[in-house]
């Protein structure tokens, strides 16, 4: 398996990683790329990541085998749209968002007769900070990416698709968009939101600024997410608004018995739930540990 041409559009962490690591690997001959920033695009070929930077979607796209749609979700109506003409009907297209559902009723009201390209991924991977600088071929290795099908794809597309992600490290799963949506409101968007949150509450009190000087490893830890690209995740919380709002009446209820028991004086109970939430998360990390190792072993 060999690209003649890969064609990145986004220039930034996840694409750039992407694209370092298909060279790495031996698995691309040459690299277009194109940002709406022309100075991300010539900061792109400075860093060797791309071979060529481009002035519109369309030349970037053109003769490519490999598209990579490397943008915010809320940019994919547009960048499907700009694309499709250029597309070769042989190529296979893929992208990187972090919602599925939103991501394929763009192309299909963008791709027309080119959607058969498009298998939708989304590799679960990312660091706090974006930016090209910030790539590094190593991103996918021992990460999980999620392809989510489309039904007309063709057998040899998805086989094509999951060997990609599994030649640069990666462990390939399939869900349907659907699952994938509810999937990681639950444990991705959620998460990035209760960090927003919660960083917002302590810095609007009186004196939040020097309770903040105060603040140890566990505040780093538990917050380190809120620091991400604020503009990418306005754009994922609201594509897949329905599910993370479920996601947060559940953790209201979850909430709200630990305010029930401290209310009420209840350490038996307050016991009994951190008990909880811990042998889970213990039982988690035990599980994570194991499947980072098979594919490490494994690539």
């Amino acid at each position: 398996m060999k690209f003649q041409r890969l064609a990145l559009i986004g220039c930034g962490l996840m694409g750039g990683s992407f694209a370092l690591a298909l060279r790495q690997a031996g698995l691309v001959q040459h690299i277009t790329g194109f940002s709406a920033s022309e100075k991300t695009r010539q900061r792109a070929l400075e860093l060797g990541v791309i071979d060529q930077a481009c002035s519109s979607v369309a030349e970037a796209v053109q003769g490519a085998d490999l598209v990579l749609l490397a943008v915010p979700v809320g940019a994919m109506h547009s960048s499907f749209a700009a694309l499709r003409d250029a597309l070769s009907p042989n190529a296979l297209l893929m992208d990187v968002g972090s919602t599925k559902c939103d991501v394929i009723a763009a192309a299909q009201a963008a791709l027309g007769e080119r959607l058969n390209c498009l298998v939708p991924a989304h590799p679960i991977a990312g660091k706090e900070v974006a930016g090209i600088e910030h790539a590094e071929g190593t991103l996918y290795q021992a990460r999980r990416t999620i392809l989510t099908p489309l039904p007309h794809n063709s057998i040899h597309q998805i086989k094509t698709a999951s060997e990609v992600w599994t030649a640069i490290g990666s462990h390939v799963s399939h869900m349907t968009p659907e699952v994938h949506d509810a999937t990681f409101a639950a444990v991705s968007h959620l998460p990035h939101l209760l960090a927003f949150a919660a960083v917002n509450a302590l810095t609007a009190q009186p004196q939040g600024a020097a309770f903040l000087e105060m603040a140890g490893p566990g505040f780093r830890d538990f917050s380190r997410i809120a620091a991400s690209d604020p503009s990418v995740w306005r754009d994922i919380l609201s594509a897949n608004r329905a599910e993370v709002l479920t996601q947060m009446a559940h953790f209201r209820a979850a909430l709200d018995q630990f305010e029930n028991t401290l209310k009420q004086g209840d350490t038996a109970a307050l016991q009994q739930l951190i008990e909880q939430a811990s042998d889970v998360r213990s039982a988690w990390t035990l599980q994570a540990g194991n499947a980072c190792s098979k594919v490490s072993e494994n690539p």
